[in-house]
């Protein structure tokens, strides 16, 4: 059985290497993970829940700079890999 791998790149640098089409959230509960992932996320209904999710929590306000996405890391990736099938 093979194990697909999402189509995100896990990042930990500066925003200066977010290729075109992408852009950078910030994940995880306590230690928070830079993940750069395509744009196209942001049509898709269950990424605009995380979305949602993080202006409930954070408004627009973020305190890493950029969008951070309140929820772990595994629950994270599992709901990219979905996206990446659809």
């Amino acid at each position: 059985m093979a194990i697909r791998m999402p189509r995100i790149i896990k990042k930990s640098s500066t925003s200066g290497d977010v290729p075109k089409g992408h852009f950078a959230v910030y994940v995880g509960e306590k230690q928070k993970k830079r993940f750069v992932i395509p744009i196209s996320f942001l049509s898709q209904p269950l990424f605009q829940d995380l979305l949602s999710q993080a202006e409930e929590e954070f408004g627009f306000d973020h305190p890493m700079g950029g969008v951070t996405i309140p929820c772990s890391e595994d629950v994270f990736i599992d709901l990219t890999s979905r996206l990446n099938r659809i």
